[in-house]
């Protein structure tokens, strides 16, 4: 028999334990003792739209443990406005904390606000789910006025620009394909400077003396300038045919190379041809670098010799083999796709830049997802944006409008299992992106019993449930369609599981029931958070929904 127990420093101590047991008992309790402890309340389950409700979580738990309360919009259906500090009080080696949230609603309807997950250390506890009831705000018109329904406005009706746009588009890559033509691809009319440049060396150098001979230099006595391009037309010739060092050698050293070449028997040049070249250029560096002023006569005849000399040299350089031709033609065609590549790159890269701006400017003005989904495609905004179907559905009909026909599928097992006479139109399935099913069900009751429209309201949910939907959160209105037809709406949020993998993605759904004599219609709308166009799609079927009355 236990004569006394008592809890000190984490540890049990009896007096009068007589058995094994009783150990084990006790070091049970003491577990259960040791156990953090988690609790929640609120204080209000009823309240009018907008009010706020405050939720508290009570944690008690060691002064090692690490406490990890909820964050987010984790209380949904209802909203948190705001997440208060914790709250910490120290009780011996125990701290007992308490967090607080502001929740409030804009809807009315009845509302479960979901459990709360709390880590504590390595452990995970859940709080209790509450019930709330959301009120409207009545209104006294015995002090509130009333007023007249306001006239209608008429609004003139927001016409499409889209050509405008396309024709801003067509302007603008027309304008980039006048700008790479003329700029890029345009064979450009030859400047003199490149008519000259396209001619061979001989001819060139010819061309080049007679505009000495135009030139001034001799009137003006500029012996100077005119001995350097007298020099440098002789030396540019050397250079492209004879020596190519020629512009940069001094004259000892490219009439040391003209000998060699000479005694080498690679240039047929008379050594009084050298010797004419080089008194030419010596006379030349005392021009340009002793100050020397030769008589204006001497420097037309140097002219002439520098003639007779370019004469010479072609006459005396051997004729190009055909490797050299071969060579020379190849050579023309390498620099002739080079060049073609760089205008095929600049051509690209100005493109490239256009559709980056263009891609840049709609995204500015339309949101970049619309512009992405809008040329890479998205099978919802196709669906949102296509061409969608008005029908009827089942006896008696439910009219909907879809985004595609719903196909009828084999109610086989629902027939057996109630022996009901139903009728499925489908589109999608509920692990899909977009699920829309309209099940029309005729009953075998007696005239005095009535479909319980809440008892089929608990079997949709509980088809969610069948096909691994988790943390289904519930409101429950009532739902009018616009000729009329009353019926229950379930609607909420929910964890869809993603097939193939263990993961789930949050997502929506709504289900509309209407009940009739030995009748039973049910529609089920299924969608993913994170899809915008489903969003419209659903929002646009819901508003679509008509019934016709049964009598």
């Amino acid at each position: 028999m236990i004569k006394n127990f008592r809890y000190k420093n984490g540890f049990c101590w009896t007096i009068g334990c007589p058995a094994p047991a009783f150990v084990a008992i006790v070091f049970l309790l003491c577990s259960f003792v040791s156990f953090s402890q988690v609790s929640s309340s609120i204080d209000s389950t009823k309240i009018k739209i907008g009010a706020q409700i405050t939720y508290k979580i009570q944690v008690e738990a060691d002064t090692t443990d690490l406490v990890v309360f909820p964050e987010g919009q984790t209380f949904m259906p209802l909203e948190m406005i705001e997440s208060y500090k914790v709250d910490t009080t120290k009780n011996n080696a125990r701290y007992n904390l308490i967090k607080k949230y502001g929740l409030t609603q804009f809807d009315s309807g009845h509302y479960t606000i979901p459990r709360q997950k709390i880590i504590i250390g390595e452990k995970t506890f859940f709080t209790d789910s509450v019930k709330v009831e959301v009120n409207n705000v009545k209104v006294d018109t015995t002090k509130q006025g009333l007023y007249d329904i306001k006239p209608y406005i008429d609004v003139e009706k927001n016409k499409s620009n889209w050509w405008k746009t396309a024709l801003i588009i067509l302007g603008v890559l027309l304008l980039v394909a006048f700008v790479l033509y003329w700029f890029i691809w345009r064979k450009k009319p030859l400047t003199q400077a490149d008519e000259i440049a396209l001619l061979p060396p001989y001819e060139r150098a010819k061309m080049a003396l007679k505009k000495l001979d135009e030139s001034d230099y001799l009137q003006q006595a500029e012996l100077k300038g005119y001995y350097s391009e007298l020099t440098f037309i002789i030396r540019k010739y050397l250079d492209e045919k004879v020596y190519d060092r020629a512009l940069e050698s001094t004259t000892d050293e490219l009439i040391a190379r003209l000998n060699l070449l000479k005694d080498g028997n690679q240039i047929e040049l008379s050594k009084e041809d050298i010797r004419n070249i080089e008194t030419i250029l010596k006379r030349a560096d005392l021009v340009k670098f002793a100050k020397s002023a030769p008589d204006i006569e001497l420097a037309k005849i140097d002219r002439n010799t520098i003639d007779i000399e370019i004469d010479h040299v072609k006459e005396a350089l051997p004729e190009p083999t055909e490797e050299e031709k071969l060579l020379d033609k190849q050579y023309r065609e390498t620099q002739a796709r080079k060049k073609k590549r760089r205008k095929i790159f600049a051509t690209v890269a100005v493109s490239v830049l256009l559709l980056l701006a263009i891609f840049t400017g709609f995204a500015v003005k339309y949101g970049f997802g619309y512009v992405k989904d809008t040329i890479i495609g998205n099978d919802s905004k196709e669906l949102l944006e296509g061409n969608w179907v008005n029908s009827a559905y089942g006896f008696p009909p439910v009219y909907i409008s879809t985004p595609e026909v719903l196909k009828r599928i084999d109610p086989e097992n629902i027939n057996r299992a109630t022996g009901a006479k139903t009728t499925v139109f489908s589109y999608g399935s509920l692990l899909a992106d977009l699920n829309i099913t309209i099940t029309n069900s005729q009953l075998d009751l007696p005239d005095s019993v009535q479909v319980d429209i809440n008892a089929a309201a608990e079997t949709a949910l509980k088809l969610l449930d069948n096909n691994g939907i988790r943390d289904i959160i519930t409101k429950q209105d009532k739902f009018t369609t616009p000729n009329g037809a009353e019926g229950l709406k379930i609607h909420g949020t929910a964890d869809f599981p993603i097939p193939l993998t263990s993961q789930y993605k949050k997502g929506q759904y709504a289900i509309y029931l209407f009940a009739a004599k030995n009748v039973l219609q049910t529609i089920v709308l299924a969608w993913k958070e994170d899809n915008v166009y489903a969003d419209q799609i659903m929002e646009r079927v819901q508003n679509s929904i008509e019934l016709k009355k049964t009598e």
